[in-house]
């Protein structure tokens, strides 16, 4: 028996409330081939695991490929103009003076997994002619490490782009800082949202249903003075909202989707009941602005420095690493989550290797 639907049979035009649940992407984007590619995944991944013991194709055309790639490449550069250019209108609303911009990376030594913090002054210019990530690696490739022995390459663990005013606001910020999630880790999450990662999480009931979608691809971390700092800071976001004329001066096209910032969820990691046991502290919200969604994290700035003094330990053992300990856990106990992870990472990351086998699946590529 063989089991077979290809990608042209999906419609990814119905409402993300719609049942069953629309792309995991579909807040970030509406690209209608990089949604089709995930339904059509997820569709067979319940096929998949309904009849275990059929054949089940996979089947893709060159064609459909290389517009879903160049769809995810539009949607990272999309999403990254509006991330910084939101980020403008946040350091114009509450910063006091002028500021500077700043590439950080986090790399790790390939020969001896050693860490370290690297900064870059960076021109406005700069920030929207290449992606994030291009301007960390780029950093990361004109050094090389001696490690005693012999010379060493580094790979990139993190790049930020920074925000830093002049002086102290009277908000009490001391930065504003830009992330984007990397390619591999954007790909994991949509894996973990088709395979119900989280289904052992107990969801605050209100926000449960946006429990399907990856949220934070595009993130905001607001460092201030303190918890009361974070607080008030949190909740001027909430009221923030910019003129038509201060939206053009920044290249945003005004509207009610640029106006102000929409809240979609938040998350208190400061409220007693919210404390992470990691002592990980922060105001961490969602929030729907120019039609795509932005987590923007207001956190204390004594909790932030212990973060990037983790961050950069050499025994890094943080909540990236438990989820990806967990992640091959479950590989081993569930062979399609890890089919699934090498099938996304051979897509998008290295189309050129050979293609993930799994015993009831075939993968057929057409010109």
């Amino acid at each position: 028996m063989t089991e077979r639907v290809t990608i042209d049979s999906l419609d990814t035009n119905r409402p993300w409330t719609a049942d069953p649940l629309p792309s995991p992407l579909w807040l970030v984007t509406r690209e209608p081939a990089l949604n089709r590619l995930v339904m059509y995944l997820d569709e067979m991944r319940r096929r998949i695991s309904a009849a275990p013991d059929a054949v089940h194709t996979l089947e893709f055309s060159r064609g459909e490929l290389d517009e879903i790639r160049r769809a995810f490449a539009r949607m990272i550069r999309q999403g990254e103009e509006k991330l910084h250019r939101v980020c403008e209108l946040l350091c114009g609303t509450f910063f006091e003076s002028r500021y500077t911009l700043q590439s950080v990376v986090i790399g790790e030594v390939d020969s001896t997994h050693e860490r370290f913090t690297m900064s870059q002054a960076l021109a406005p210019a700069d920030l929207y002619s290449q992606t994030d990530l291009d301007l960390g690696n780029r950093q990361l490739q004109r050094l090389r490490f001696h490690d005693g022995g012999t010379w060493s390459r580094a790979s990139l663990v993190a790049n930020f782009v920074e925000y830093q005013p002049a002086i102290t606001t009277v908000w009490g910020i001391h930065k504003c800082i830009s992330r984007i999630k990397a390619e591999e880790q954007i790909w994991n999450k949509v894996v973990d949202a088709i395979f119900d990662f989280d289904r052992l999480v107990q969801l605050d009931k209100q926000l449960r249903h946006l429990s399907h979608f990856v949220k934070d691809v595009f993130g905001v971390k607001i460092v201030v003075g303190d918890v009361e700092g974070a607080r008030a800071l949190h909740e001027a976001l909430l009221k923030v909202e910019w003129s038509a004329e201060v939206l053009e001066q920044h290249s945003v096209p005004p509207g009610p989707s640029t106006a102000r910032l929409e809240l979609v969820e938040v998350k208190d990691y400061m409220a007693r009941d919210g404390r992470k046991a990691t002592g990980w502290e922060a105001i961490k919200s969602v929030f729907r602005w120019w039609d795509t969604m932005i987590e923007i994290q207001v956190q204390p700035l004594s909790n932030y420095h212990q973060e990037r003094e983790f961050l950069t330990r050499e025994s890094h053992a943080g909540f990236k690493a438990h989820r990806e300990a967990l992640r091959n856990q479950i590989a081993d106990g569930v062979p399609l989550f890890g089919f699934y992870r090498n099938l996304l990472r051979w897509l998008f990351l290295s189309p050129d290797e050979p293609a993930p086998a799994f015993s009831s699946v075939s993968i057929v590529v057409r010109d």
